[in-house]
């Protein structure tokens, strides 16, 4: 029988990242994303997912990431097993992501690009570019 393990995630970092390194000197870092789900009723639930980067991506995510950056995450669930100092077994399910991109723009990059287009024309509201949004 087949089985897929995929997850695919947009929402906004909760923490700055932080990458540190383990024993053997692979980078890794853990991130939170805040997912919104808005309903009918006009109301919105937030889910927040912890992730888990590894390598290459930790060290890209930590130097163009911060807080309330928004993201697009691609990896796949897994889930941690430990036990507390008292004894208790504890789970929790997890995201390892292993392809992200970066959905905000660097703040130099959206300043230069406003200057490079009149306000007129965009075609978007107030004359603002489709681009900016």
């Amino acid at each position: 029988m087949a089985t897929l393990n995929r997850v695919e995630l947009i929402g906004n970092l909760t923490h700055d990242v932080e990458v540190r390194q383990t024993n053997n000197g692979t980078k890794v870092c853990d991130i939170g994303i805040a997912v919104n789900e808005r309903k009918k009723d006009g109301t919105e639930d937030v889910v927040f997912v912890d992730c888990t980067l590894w390598d290459r991506q930790a060290e890209i995510a930590a130097q163009y990431l911060k807080k309330g950056s928004q993201i697009f995450l691609e990896g796949k669930l897994r889930l941690d097993k430990w036990q507390t100092q008292e004894g208790q077994a504890r789970q929790k399910l997890c995201v390892t992501g292993y392809r992200f991109q970066m959905l905000d723009r660097p703040p130099q990059q959206q300043q230069e690009q406003r200057q490079a287009q009149p306000a007129t024309s965009g075609g978007g509201p107030d004359g603002a570019a489709w681009s900016d949004f």
